[in-house]
């Protein structure tokens, strides 16, 4: 146990008792920047603008490799839906009337790979490739992407290697996208990961590299072996800037959906996002990325299992990604799996620190209630993972979070960010909803 030992941190951060007992917790965040646009950040607003362009560069190259992305020219950009039946069967099961509009940010849709690492894994993928091509002077500034779909430019992604450690949904996103170009690629797998994600990847030739520890051994040992190789490029989750910034530009796509549907964000109506976290990459680039556009009229928060709050014990004890729930005797075991994570991001934290109002943990058992519940009301299938968000609007009410801030609960409006789901085989999804209706059957 590094530092002190744990009665110790007990004493110094008692919210440590409940955590360590494995137990359901909200933890709002003292250090909350209440400045407009966080100055003080290793990002800023230029390099959102920046990102968003380089998604615009490659949107012809997307449409045509990528026929699912055809409807949207080219952008991989997921729906905003409200769910007023999940919110009246919510309200009724976790006896609290919610106020307010309660939505749905469908990544779950996401093209290309099903889920919110779409985002993160394609950009830096990209990002990759356009230096590469840049360089060689095979791709010219100013002409179509879609001249990437030649083979000289696959002959030249394919004497270079990425490597990426992933619990599952990162891996598929940026094995689909860097088999797509003709690099190799590597995915290092936890024990965590689903089998139908390892097969998903060796079926479009990925390697795939498999670990019987927990998230922080297969990253450890992916970053190790792909920076071996001179010509080997590692999408590291615990410290990528890229992958940060690929998610973020969802905010500006967001903005535009709640443009279209008349919904106002001021200090008076505000906006409330909750997102599952697992190393605290895709919810602290969305988090950066909406307080970029919203200043402090956005909330934001976090939902980690209670086997595996990594984040929250980085952000509460101030320790980062200095300390591992291992560490606290916490065994990392989860069902779900893209949140598996037993330490946080070394980026992200740092900036997460700053920009988030909190976050709450909550019990696998409750995941897949959640999954059975939407299934049910609005006939949308997330993976248990995704559903952490959706207990987020419950969770902050039933805190001292609105009188704090002076907010009125009837002109919130609620996101939850629903991660993944799309490329979850019928079969396993059915097994997920089975369980989830059991679950439930027997808390009633």
């Amino acid at each position: 146990m590094p530092f002190i030992d744990i009665n110790t941190w007990k004493t110094a951060f008692p919210l440590l008792e409940e955590i360590t007992r494995l137990k359901p917790v909200t933890w709002l965040n003292p250090s909350r920047d209440e400045t407009e646009h966080n100055p003080v950040l290793p990002v800023s607003r230029q390099d959102l603008q920046d990102a968003e362009k380089l998604w615009e560069r490659f949107a012809s190259y997307l449409a045509q490799s990528f026929p699912e992305t055809v409807p949207s020219s080219g952008i991989i950009e997921s729906p905003l839906k409200a769910i007023p039946y999940m919110q009246e069967m919510c309200n009724k099961q976790l006896g609290l009337t919610l106020p307010g509009k309660l939505l749905l940010k469908c990544d779950n849709e996401l093209p290309i790979a099903g889920s919110i690492k779409a985002r993160g894994g394609i950009f830096e993928v990209l990002h990759y490739a356009e230096q590469l091509a840049l360089q060689s002077g095979l791709l010219k500034p100013e002409e179509s992407y879609t001249v990437l779909k030649e083979e000289r430019f696959k002959k030249l992604f394919s004497s270079y290697t990425i490597g990426v450690g992933s619990t599952g949904n990162l891996g598929l996103s940026i094995g689909l996208i860097s088999a797509k170009l003709g690099f190799n690629v590597s995915v290092y797998m936890s024990a965590e990961a689903k089998k139908w994600k390892k097969d998903l990847l060796r079926s479009i030739g990925a390697t795939v590299l498999e670990f019987s520890g927990d998230f922080s051994e297969a990253i450890t040992a992916g970053r190790t072996a792909t920076l071996a190789n001179p010509k080997g490029y590692f999408v590291d989750d615990e410290n990528s800037k890229l992958l940060f910034l690929g998610y973020s530009v969802a905010a500006i796509r967001l903005k535009n959906q709640l443009d279209a549907l008349h919904i106002r964000i001021d200090e008076k109506h505000p906006l409330f996002v909750y997102s599952p976290c697992g190393v605290g990459g895709s919810p602290g680039g969305i988090a950066f990325g909406l307080r970029q556009i919203f200043g402090k009229d956005v909330h934001c928060f976090f939902a980690e299992p209670t086997h595996s709050p990594s984040v929250l014990i980085g952000l509460l004890t101030g320790k980062m990604n200095k300390v591992s729930v291992h560490d606290f005797g916490i065994d990392n075991i989860t069902e779900a799996d893209g949140l598996a994570v037993g330490r946080p991001s070394a980026f992200a934290s740092g900036i997460s620190k700053l920009l988030i109002s909190g976050i709450y943990s909550l019990e696998d058992a409750e995941l897949f209630r959640l999954l059975y519940m939407l299934g049910k009301t609005e006939n949308i299938f997330l993976e248990p993972s995704a559903t952490a968000g959706l207990k987020g609007p419950y969770q902050i009410a039933k805190s001292d979070y609105y009188s704090k801030h002076s907010i009125n609960p009837a002109q919130i409006t609620h996101i939850a960010w629903a991660t993944g789901g799309a490329l979850v085989p019928k079969d396993e999804m059915a097994a997920f909803y089975k369980k989830g209706e059991q679950l439930f059957t027997k808390q009633h």
